[in-house]
């Protein structure tokens, strides 16, 4: 049904599709029976799917990345479909717009997605609290589902105070989320990239570190880094991981390499580049920090799985857990069955 949706829907502004898109899913899980129906469609419950990474337990291997829902609006219809796990975010600790109208383009030729949203959210204490409203009006489905917090900087804070923003957000989300993610790789909000240098990233995420216990509980901090980072920096992030002892890395965030792209007018938009020109890329970083690492710390590997074989091949490569974001987008809903199953066939062989 969504290949016949689809060539409609992206006749649309794409980001005005994803409010219409998201908008209407919510209307339907709220009709009596909807959510049982969406369930008894996309999702696939089997425990050889069950997998635990950082002492958390997922239900299935594959996951919404952040972007998706940013303000944690779609927990319950985007875990209805079939997601093991939702990565709310990216937030930040004030409410901020983001960044100026158009500022997401597709590139159906590429089944590429650029964006350039700016962390546009409700703010950490909305956010907070809508997951709060979610753990407590949870169904008997979905209870025990995996929620990550992804968290950044307000534009306006300057570098030097940044550590204070992460530090606001991760406070305020303690106690609803189960794992953190610390974003200082998105091209869309000025200087921000600056912060994966070694010595501040380092600052950064020891910082978070030591406020990383409550009551006896500490929380899974893994860093999202950029698919443009050389060899040598990605040696610098396996060597902060493992000084810093948090839980893993997500590998990896959209790229600012737009030499990909088909459409010559598309590769002058600002912005990070998403989807299937991404494949490649993704893919070798997981394998090289997994390599260089010994495996010794977990990896959620995202960018351009497309396919059930694209999924494989990122947690062959050494990722634990996979996310989907433009993939969603451009395949649909069945794309999280597609690779439940392949994951499953695997596992019979």
């Amino acid at each position: 049904m969504y290949s016949l949706i689809k060539p409609i829907l992206f006749q649309f502004d794409p980001e005005n599709v994803h409010y219409f898109v998201t908008r209407n899913l919510k209307r339907f899980n709220r009709f009596p029976g909807g959510a049982a129906l969406s369930r008894s469609i996309w999702d696939l419950k089997d425990d050889r799917l069950v997998k635990e990474v950082f002492g958390l337990k997922f239900k299935n291997p594959v996951g919404l990345a952040a972007g998706f829902d940013k303000n944690g609006e779609f927990i319950s219809e985007m875990a209805n479909m079939g997601f093991g796990f939702i990565e709310v975010g990216t937030v930040t600790p004030l409410p901020q717009p983001g960044n100026p109208k158009p500022r997401m383009f597709r590139s159906p030729a590429d089944k590429a997605i650029i964006n350039r949203m700016g962390f546009n959210n409700l703010g950490v204490d909305v956010v907070a609290e809508r997951i709060a409203a979610y753990r407590k009006n949870a169904s008997p489905a979905q209870k025990g589902l995996v929620i990550g917090g992804n968290i950044g900087k307000n534009k306006n804070t300057p570098n030097e105070d940044a550590v204070n923003d992460y530090i606001k957000c991760f406070d305020r989300l303690f106690d609803v989320v189960d794992y953190f993610v610390v974003n200082v790789s998105s091209p869309n909000t000025p200087g921000l990239r600056e912060l994966q240098e070694k010595e501040p990233l380092m600052q950064l995420l020891n910082t978070l570190q030591q406020r990383n216990t409550k009551n006896g509980v500490s929380k899974p901090i893994l860093l999202k880094i950029a698919p443009d980072l050389t060899n040598e920096q990605l040696d610098d992030i396996v060597e902060i991981v493992q000084q810093t002892k948090i839980a893993g890395v997500i590998a990896t965030n959209t790229t600012i390499d737009k030499s990909f792209l088909s459409i010559e007018k598309l590769k002058e938009e600002a912005g990070g580049l998403s989807g299937a020109p991404l494949t490649k890329r993704s893919t070798e970083v997981i394998r090289y920090l997994a390599e260089r690492s010994n495996h010794s710390f977990p990896i959620i590997g995202v960018g351009g799985i497309h396919s059930a074989d694209d999924a494989l091949e990122k947690l062959e490569a050494g990722a634990s857990l996979v996310q989907l974001y433009t993939g969603f987008i451009y395949e649909g809903p069945g794309l999280i069955k597609r690779i439940n199953k392949r994951i499953l066939s695997e596992h019979d062989l």
